[in-house]
């Protein structure tokens, strides 16, 4: 696990080439390139250059409005963070479990969460790479492009998104930041009316999400050279899992892998998950580097999301969605598949897998009548650990005795896979573009490896400790008026333009 093309000696002998922003993404990020005078790659980063501080305005909430509040982190997976915040609480009123009809609804709620985002990212993001080339015309490459040159591939996947869309709205109250989830349950159960809606799209979402997974599997199958080696290297894993082995995306206890699929640790609690992670700040980044205590910093980091759950788990409690995974990791031929583009081949088992428990919870009567909260003995903190689309999201939090948060922290699951989307880079970079002319289509190859991970960059842009600041106040002509940056801790006026570090 090396950290080649992250530093570079003397860095001001170098020419620097910047994609900025990361397209196709979530989120603002860039990636910065260093070369030499023969455009070989002397140093490769991804850098999260937003930063929206929630872990700090969330303290002093009432804990009731958080589940709410944090949802605004994200457009695209805000009922993760719904209910990661909600199962956090439950634990703080006291509510474990909470009523059986209850956890069916959220259940239920982020099966169409992980069906829509899945979707989004395949067909949306992804889809027009694939399917043209790393190198096609950009003006084809999105969308627009897919729907004239593949309608039928276009429509299943708006159609795919449009159902999990459709499962949040009846579940949630919304499409977009909804408000079902609750500390302690959920504010309102499914109708008889609203079931019988979505039970009869399932045919439909089940016939077009097995074709997602063949889609994606065949683009393996015709080009294994590009799909084994393609932004590929060694890396632990992490993710929950049922008590049993399972693959479950609601709940379960902590499992992380070694690169060769030798198991680290098991079983462990998610309230207990600052036992097994750390995370560190490097300056140039606004987003954090968690790796395993264990295992230290250089050695410890790890992927999360469908790469690492669809190897992580003994087996997938749904039939289809099993039998793919067995065929996903034949292909592996006894080790770890370890190559950034099959991240698209085990999402797609995941979208399959989703609709498979969509359709039995909808056949469950649990979804229409029982309880919709409970309570129980007052705690002073809560940890809600869940399977978001992108992998593992965290969520700890402090309450006082006055009902207001005092303490939050967040690992999202992008954090969680900064190092391995650096690692992305610096192999493509390493594998494609080092020693060549740039060209617009070499450089789509470090965002292909960067959209892979599905990066939620917005929701990823926490950091503790001391962070990069640099402010300029320019005045209309271009002068310099005034200038802010931090230099070891404290806070330094310099109008000259001389100082800092660069923000």
């Amino acid at each position: 696990m090396s950290f080649a093309l992250e530093t570079a000696p003397h860095p001001e002998n170098l020419r620097r080439v910047a994609i900025d922003p990361v397209s196709r993404v979530e989120g603002h990020g860039k990636v910065t390139l260093l070369l030499d005078e023969h455009n070989h790659v002397q140093q490769a980063r991804l850098h999260i250059v937003e930063f929206r501080g929630f872990e700090k305005f969330i303290e002093g909430r009432p804990y009731w409005e958080v589940p709410v509040m944090v949802q605004r982190l994200c457009g695209i997976c805000p009922v993760s963070h719904h209910l990661a915040a909600s199962k956090a609480f439950d634990r703080v009123i006291g509510a474990i479990p909470v009523p059986a009809s209850a956890l069916a609804v959220r259940r239920l709620m982020h099966y169409g969460q992980m069906l829509q985002s899945h979707a989004l990212h395949f067909f949306h993001l992804s889809s027009p790479d694939l399917l043209f080339g790393f190198d096609s015309e950009v003006a084809r490459r999105n969308i627009v492009g897919v729907a004239q040159a593949h309608p039928e591939i276009a429509r299943k996947g708006i159609f795919l998104r449009k159902f999990g869309q459709e499962v949040i709205r009846i579940t949630a109250g919304k499409r977009v930041h909804g408000t079902g989830a609750v500390p302690g349950g959920v504010n309102k159960l499914v109708t008889a009316e609203e079931r019988d809606s979505l039970k009869r799209e399932l045919p439909h979402m089940l016939a077009w999400a097995q074709d997602a997974v063949d889609m994606a599997k065949q683009l393996h199958a015709q080009n294994p050279a590009l799909y084994n080696r393609f932004g590929s290297f060694r890396s632990n894993l992490l993710s929950l899992v049922r008590p049993d082995g399972a693959m479950d995306f609601y709940e379960g206890v902590l499992r992380a892998r070694d690169a060769d699929g030798k198991i680290l640790f098991d079983g462990v609690s998610d309230q207990r998950y600052l036992e097994q992670i750390e995370e560190e700040v490097r300056s140039w980044s606004y987003m954090k580097f968690p790796h395993l205590r264990s295992l230290g910093r250089e050695q410890g980091w790890y992927r999360v999301g469908p790469l690492a759950r669809v190897q992580n788990c003994d087996f997938i409690p749904t039939p289809r969605a099993e039998s793919e995974r067995q065929a996903f990791v034949a292909w592996g031929r006894g080790e770890l598949v370890h190559a950034s583009l099959a991240y698209h081949w085990a999402r797609m088992i995941e979208m399959l897998h989703a609709v498979e428990v969509i359709a039995e919870l909808l056949d469950d009567p649990v979804l229409l009548s029982g309880d919709l909260v409970s309570t129980g003995a007052r705690q002073r903190s809560g940890v809600g650990v869940i399977e978001a689309p992108r992998g593992t999201l965290i969520h700890d939090y402090d309450v006082g005795d006055d009902d207001l948060v005092t303490r939050c922290n967040l690992i999202v699951s992008t954090t969680h896979n900064n190092q391995a989307m650096n690692e992305a880079v610096r192999a493509v970079a390493r594998d494609y573009l080092d020693g060549h002319e740039l060209t617009e289509g070499l450089l789509n190859h470090i965002e292909v490896a960067i959209r892979a991970y599905d990066p939620c960059l917005s929701c990823a842009t926490h950091a503790l400790g001391q962070m990069p600041l640099d402010i300029a106040l320019v005045g209309p002509d271009g002068t310099l008026i005034d200038r802010v940056f931090r230099s070891q801790g404290e806070f330094v006026h310099d109008v000259s333009g001389a100082g800092g570090s660069g923000a």
